[in-house]
C-alpha cells in the first residue's frame, strides 16, 4: 500500500479527488478510520473527482447516500447486524455500477464482495492526516 500526508481539509480533499479517477465503475472502496479522521471529507474529495457537485454529506442516519447512481457512499456505524444491513438493501448497490464508499466495513463485512480497495487514514494531529491506500 501507497500512503500520503495531507496537511489540512483541502489537502484532503484534493487528495481524494485525485484518487477517485483510479477508480471503475463497479469499485468498491472500504474506508477506515476512527471516529474524526476524516473519511467523509476524503468521500467529498472522490465525489469532486468524479465530477458530482452536490453536496456530500455523512450517511450516518440514512446508512448510504446516492449520488447520482454513480456514488453510494455508506456509513455502517449503526448497523448492528448483516441481517440490518441485508433488509435495508446495502448490498444491492455493490452490482449497480457505481462506486461504493463504506465507512465502518467491519459492521457489513460478511456481504462485502471478494475485490475491494481499502483506505485507510489516520489522524495524526488536528489538521494532518496519513493515508494509506
Amino acid at each position: 500500500m501507497a500512503k500520503v500526508v495531507t496537511q489540512s481539509r483541502a489537502e484532503t480533499e484534493a487528495f481524494a479527488s485525485e484518487y477517485a479517477k483510479t477508480l471503475r465503475a463497479g469499485d468498491v472502496v472500504l474506508l477506515d478510520g476512527e471516529m474524526g479522521a476524516g473519511k467523509t471529507v476524503f468521500s467529498k474529495g472522490v465525489a469532486k473527482g468524479l465530477g458530482i457537485e452536490e453536496e456530500v454529506t455523512s450517511p450516518t442516519y440514512a446508512y448510504m447516500n446516492d449520488y447520482d447512481g454513480r456514488l453510494f457512499h455508506y456509513d455502517c456505524y449503526r448497523i448492528e447486524s448483516v441481517e440490518q444491513a441485508e433488509q435495508l438493501g446495502l448490498a444491492d448497490y455493490f452490482d449497480m455500477g457505481g462506486i461504493c464508499l463504506i465507512e465502518w466495513s467491519q459492521n457489513i463485512a460478511p456481504l462485502l464482495p471478494k475485490n475491494v480497495k481499502r483506505v485507510v487514514i489516520r489522524k495524526r494531529n488536528e489538521n494532518e492526516r496519513e493515508i494509506e491506500y
